[in-house]
């Protein structure tokens, strides 16, 4: 099976190896152990490879380059318009020779892959939407118009659209699905955690505005003034950081907040381990892989009322639902801190439902999507 990839992701190069976002490429990864030949069509950058890139591991691939689309500047967007027709002709090739689709979306490249593949009614297609799904979420034209498409059962034809989340009225082309972190084999007993002592909190994801960490770290700071017994480290990067971490000197918050930055995946199970909460309130989700990798080891998210993270945290009863606003957000928390017994049956319930998702269990299913190529 020739299965081709067409994605926004940047990629990088070294020698004969191809390199991506980590998270991305692993899950990537697991589908191409499955097939003969790989095409993936994607942007190229040329910055240096670092920790948070991992390396396909297929020997039969090919690399299909294109330029970014980028619409930040009059600049950028001139240079993107200019090269649309290339792109839409490479990618027009890349699907007639494919016998497999695959699109990730939502993402300029995936906007144009979505447009490509009506002409192509007959290819056995499968898309990743990796994004916020909620019919009723308001989001950018660009990606509505991706939605539009790949639920357009007379545009996109011979398609499995794979979105996180289980919603009403939904056509025959999308199918609820998740993501994993961890293997079975990583299962472990639950580690009981006491929440009387000090609690520690952690955000893990980019330190960019989506992702609000600097409400994390007012929330943070506002237990703390109410003496509770509270520390917080931030695992991530992002263009934020010097801003948080002026912040948290001003405020003289050294003491409780730290900023970790990018760690490997050891790491980050190390302070799962030892976190009571996941402090997450993002303003806009897929399938958050950081709240779900957090349950698995007993971490109760604290998390936004957004995407499909009410159906992860079971309205409530797998975690805390917050509103984006700090004093309503400590008063929530407030609520469930002085329920310990509460907190521990949470704790329990979080880990019991994140270790049904595993990557043996990722893997099953999309084999079963590939079955049907």
């Amino acid at each position: 099976m020739r299965f081709l990839v067409i994605s926004h992701s940047k990629h990088k190069e070294e020698g004969d190896t191809l390199y991506g976002y980590t998270p991305y490429v692993r899950e990537m990864n697991l589908w191409l152990k499955h097939v003969d030949k790989v095409e993936v069509v994607a942007p190229k950058t040329n910055d240096t490879i670092s920790s948070i890139d991992t390396a396909y591991q297929q020997s039969n691939l090919y690399f299909n380059r294109i330029p970014f689309i980028e619409f930040t500047s009059f600049k950028k967007a001139s240079l993107s318009l200019l090269n649309l027709p290339k792109i839409v002709f490479t990618i027009f090739k890349a699907i007639k020779r494919a016998d497999h689709v695959h699109l990730r979306c939502p993402g300029n490249i995936g906007l144009l892959g979505c447009l490509v593949q009506v002409l192509f009614p007959r290819k056995i297609k499968t898309a990743k939407y990796a994004g916020n799904w909620n019919p009723k979420s308001n989001q950018p034209l660009s990606y509505r118009v991706q939605k539009w498409i790949l639920s357009n059962t007379l545009l996109t034809r011979n398609i499995q659209v794979l979105v996180y989340g289980n919603w009403k009225n939904q056509t025959k082309n999308i199918k609820p699905f998740f993501t994993a972190s961890f293997y079975n084999s990583e299962i472990e007993p639950l580690i009981r955690k006491e929440y009387g002592d000090k609690l520690n909190f952690v955000f893990i994801g980019s330190l960019v505005k989506g992702k609000r960490p600097l409400l994390a770290i007012k929330i943070i700071e506002k237990l703390n003034k109410e003496r509770k017994p509270v520390s917080l480290e931030l695992y991530g990067d992002g263009i934020l950081k010097e801003e948080l971490e002026n912040y948290i000197a001003t405020k003289k918050l050294e003491h409780i907040i730290s900023i970790k930055g990018n760690q490997e995946k050891e790491v980050i199970k190390k302070a799962l381990k030892r976190a009571h909460f996941l402090l997450l309130p993002s303003k806009s989700e897929g399938w958050p892989k950081a709240v779900a990798e957090a349950m698995f080891f007993g971490v109760i998210p604290i998390a936004t009322k957004i995407s499909c993270l009410p159906f992860m945290l079971d309205g409530g009863n797998r975690g805390i639902l917050i509103e984006p606003i700090i004093t309503s957000a400590v008063d929530r928390i407030h609520v469930y801190l002085e329920n310990k017994n509460r907190l521990k049956l949470m704790s329990e319930a979080a880990s019991s439902w994140s270790q049904n998702y595993t990557l043996d269990t990722f893997e099953t299913e999309i084999v079963k999507l590939l079955r049907h190529s």
